[in-house]
């Protein structure tokens, strides 16, 4: 969307960023809560804040220790906006420091699940009962609350766990009621939220659907606008989205450059001029890119071909569409808080829109800016989308390019398309792909010696990559059972011609990535 924000009649928490790893988590749990929220810097001017109407203020989590010199601190008006602050680890140490208060290196470093008791009931504990089980991660404690605080929970080597000056409308946990290791940690975000901020519930994909489409009919007007679609729940979602909008308005341009998995092809033409009655142009570039990859070897050369392909085919067809004048984008709020651009105009490098240029002249419209992938799921099952597209894990954009270790020809891409669909076919039937980030085949140029029907064999090699992860960062081996194991390199050989084994790979990210090119 524009740089504006489509939400700003919702409720609003502020989350000031301290550059803690559980940020982002802080802001999913007030969403879980069903109230709206954002990030900004900690050096977010408290004038500026103001100016937002916040109903409450959150400071996060950090790295660093507040005594020490450059460490990062608020604007200490913030603490005098006359709305409610919860400082959590770092952000409650800060407020300790800032408002009088002493903080000092631990005796005992706490790391981990911890026992806790609380010592009142008001507040952010309400509805609690001792001991409780928090998650602590720090070097340091407030050693002497600000004056006018009063101590509300502590810990055999922490004693001021909690502290609150309730007149002030000011808060403070060493803990992390953000992740899952609290159990009761959602109960204290809601306590803070609806009991202290006094926030409403009003967040949630219907609403967000409502507002959202009314934004986009109101900045499009009568032009027409183009997106790149790819498949994915977020250029799909997207899609939708602006279609709901804006009709026929609205022109898709899927480019099928010959690296997708079996059948994607048509089940997505299929999906969005049959279900959704959206215009859509299919671009079959197959040839194009695969002559271009002839003979190329190197991941990156591989990956610089795609995407400059990508934006060339992409470049024709947009001009072919007459007053274009917006281009959306399906650009999710992490993205926007890692690059920290504020400027929506700027076109971003899409997974599947390689880096299109700016001299196109097109306004971008990000309607999903503000979401978590999670709420673009939300949303996208709100809007209708079948589920094997709300649910699909994560797609490269140079597709089975960079799953195919080597050389890539039509020949090493139907077998690849062949063994990767028994294995995301049988994840699926053993119930396990929800409960994974990734599952897929790679092709490995490794040709080994094997048996088949009393003839010796030398055949390619498929690796098969099952992950979990939260949010794509870091990752873990899946342990996917034995059996279900067996069956996928049972049928991948059987059924996949010049495959004669099958091996799993239980390297974790980092050192590994998640693909291996």
């Amino acid at each position: 969307m524009s740089a504006s924000n489509p939400q700003s009649e919702r409720d609003l928490i502020a989350i000031l960023d301290f550059g803690g790893q559980y940020t982002q988590l802080i802001a999913r749990r007030v969403r879980e809560c069903g109230v709206y929220c954002e990030i900004y810097p900690f050096s977010e001017p408290a004038e500026r804040l103001s100016s937002r109407h916040p109903k409450g203020i959150i400071l996060s989590g950090g790295p660093a220790s507040v005594y020490e010199p450059g460490a990062p601190k608020v604007d200490t008006s913030i603490y005098k906006l006359g709305v409610p602050v919860l400082g959590i680890c770092y952000g409650s140490q800060l407020m300790a420091h800032q408002l009088g208060g002493r903080v000092a290196p631990a005796k005992l470093r706490e790391y981990g699940r911890v026992e806790a008791q609380i010592t009142n009931f008001e507040g952010l504990f309400s509805g609690l009962k001792n001991p409780f089980v928090c998650w602590m991660s720090h070097g340091d404690v407030v050693e002497e609350a600000p004056a006018g605080f009063l101590i509300t929970a502590r810990t055999s080597s922490t004693p001021i766990t909690a502290m609150e000056n309730r007149s002030a409308g000011l808060y403070g946990v060493q803990f992390h009621p953000e992740v899952a290791h609290t159990p009761h940690g959602l109960h204290i975000i809601r306590n803070f939220l609806h009991n202290i901020c006094g926030a409403r519930s009003t967040w949630n994909p219907r609403s967000f659907i409502e507002s959202a489409v009314e934004e986009i009919r109101q900045r499009v007007g009568k032009s027409r606008v183009i997106c790149g679609l790819s498949g994915g729940v977020d250029s799909s979602c997207t899609a939708v989205l602006v279609h709901r909008a804006v009709g026929d308005q609205l022109t898709c341009i899927f480019v099928n450059h010959g690296l997708l998995r079996l059948g994607e092809a048509e089940k997505v033409r299929q999906t969005f001029e049959d279900n959704f009655n959206i215009r859509l142009v299919y671009v079959d570039a197959e040839e194009r890119f695969l002559s271009r990859l002839r003979g190329v070897t190197d991941p990156e050369e591989k990956r610089k071909i795609i995407g400059e392909e990508f934006i060339r085919v992409f470049e024709e067809q947009a001009s072919m569409i007459k007053d274009a004048k917006f281009l959306a984008q399906g650009t999710l709020y992490p993205d926007v808080i890692e690059s920290g651009v504020g400027n929506a105009a700027t076109i971003k490098s899409h997974h599947n829109v390689g880096g299109l240029p700016e001299d196109m002249q097109l306004e971008v419209i990000e309607p999903l800016r503000w979401l978590f992938k999670d709420e673009v799921r939300a949303v996208a099952a709100e809007l209708g989308l079948p589920e094997d597209i709300v649910w699909r894990q994560p797609f490269p954009g140079p597709g089975l390019a960079i799953r195919i270790v080597g050389e890539v020809n039509k020949e090493r891409l139907d077998r690849l398309r062949k063994a990767d669909d028994i294995v995301v076919t049988e994840i699926k039937r053993a119930g396990w792909y929800r409960r994974l980030w990734m599952g897929f085949a790679i092709l490995a140029p490794i040709r080994s010696v094997g048996v088949m029907g009393d003839q010796r064999t030398y055949q390619d090699t498929i690796v098969l990559r099952a992950v979990t992860s939260e949010d794509g960062m870091t990752a873990d081996w899946a342990r996917l059972p034995y059996d279900l194991l067996e069956r996928i390199s049972s049928r991948i050989i059987n059924e996949v011609e010049g495959i004669n084994r099958v091996v799993y790979d239980i390297s974790s990210k980092p050192p590994a990535t998640m693909e291996w090119e």
